[in-house]
């Protein structure tokens, strides 16, 4: 736990399978993270880049695609879940994300059926099965969790998914509970999504005269306040997509202005490297929410559709993983 008073976590946005055997094992040893997460994303990088998954592409050539990635991606998160298992078993978190073929993001009963087969597969139990908010998704995380299936909500932008998740996970955590009363509650985290608002809203920002910077981290907080207000014991809000591109913003930026108790940042390397020269050591007070409602309220009068924005960032983001995804398998198909 990289701030324990105030239980922020760090978790290491990114898994590959050679950094798993000396790096990830490095910040685990130095207490700097205490859990890690995966997307199409990092996984497609990792697959078609490194030399480090040749010889089982190999030897699985001729397979189904998505048969050949499942079997790769399989090993590193059980990889990544035993490197993690004694910071899950001591209640420092120690969690492992995996997403379900983000294909199905329509699909509420094909996520559910996926979710629980590769949560099987994997036989860990500190493994999140990563779920994108949708209103398909919405079903799936309930229903996930009403299984004792540990979630992770991802691709949140909205207060108005947030809230979605919320209810899914507090109606599939009371389900559970209804079958099993003596056994603690399966975990979840929401997933909500910080720089990606900066990238696309600064440039018109400057043209309007708004502030630039603070997009991000003002409606990660306003979904933060909310999310804290349900008191859920098992749901935390995790902050996602916190690296800095360019040079306007200090590296670890998006990670040291959401330093809030009892959140959770998963943040890529580079941003970890730079949040350990800086050092913190105690979190810091929400940002409030008078001042986020006086925000938003400037953007209403500026012309800025926030829904729009929203909806906007949602499905370039469900895009984005579709065709990462596509692409893994359009390689691993070629062997």
């Amino acid at each position: 736990m990289y701030i324990e008073e105030g239980r922020f976590s760090l978790w290491c946005d990114f898994v590959e399978r050679s950094f798993l055997k000396s790096g990830f094992r490095k910040l685990l040893d130095e207490k700097i993270v205490n859990g890690a997460t995966s997307n199409p994303a990092i996984f497609k990088n990792a697959f078609l880049s490194s030399p480090a998954y040749h010889e089982d592409i190999t030897k699985l050539r001729g397979k189904d695609p998505k048969t050949v990635y499942e079997i790769l991606a399989i090993k590193d998160i059980q990889s990544s879940a035993d490197l993690l298992l004694n910071l899950y078993e001591k209640g420092d978190d120690g969690f492992i994300s995996i997403e379900v073929d983000p294909s199905l993001c329509d699909d509420a009963e094909g996520t559910i059926e996926e979710g629980v087969r590769l949560f099987r597969a994997i036989d860990r139990p500190n493994v999140m099965i990563k779920v994108p908010a949708t209103e398909a998704g919405y079903m799936a995380m309930e229903a996930l969790l009403a299984r004792g299936i540990n979630v992770n909500a991802t691709l949140i932008f909205s207060p108005k998914q947030a809230q979605n998740c919320m209810e899914a996970f507090a109606q599939g955590s009371s389900a559970f509970s209804d079958l099993n009363p003596q056994k603690a509650l399966p975990k979840a985290v929401v997933s909500i999504f910080v720089s990606r608002f900066d990238r696309k809203m600064d440039a018109i920002f400057v043209e309007k005269e708004i502030p630039t910077g603070l997009l991000g981290v003002y409606n990660a907080t306003k979904i933060y306040h909310d999310i804290q207000k349900w008191a859920l014991p098992n749901v935390r809000a995790l902050f996602a997509s916190t690296g800095v591109k360019g040079e306007d913003l200090p590296k670890a930026y998006y990670v040291t202005e959401l330093l809030y108790d009892d959140s959770i940042n998963t943040a890529p390397l580079e941003t970890i490297e730079a949040l350990v020269q800086t050092g913190i050591k105690e979190t810091r007070a929400p940002i409030d929410e008078e001042i986020i409602d006086n925000f938003f309220l400037l953007l209403e009068e500026s012309g800025i559709d926030i829904k729009a924005i929203y909806d906007s960032l949602l499905e370039e983001g469900l895009d984005a993983f579709k065709i990462a995804f596509k692409e893994i398998l359009n390689e691993l198909e070629k062997g």
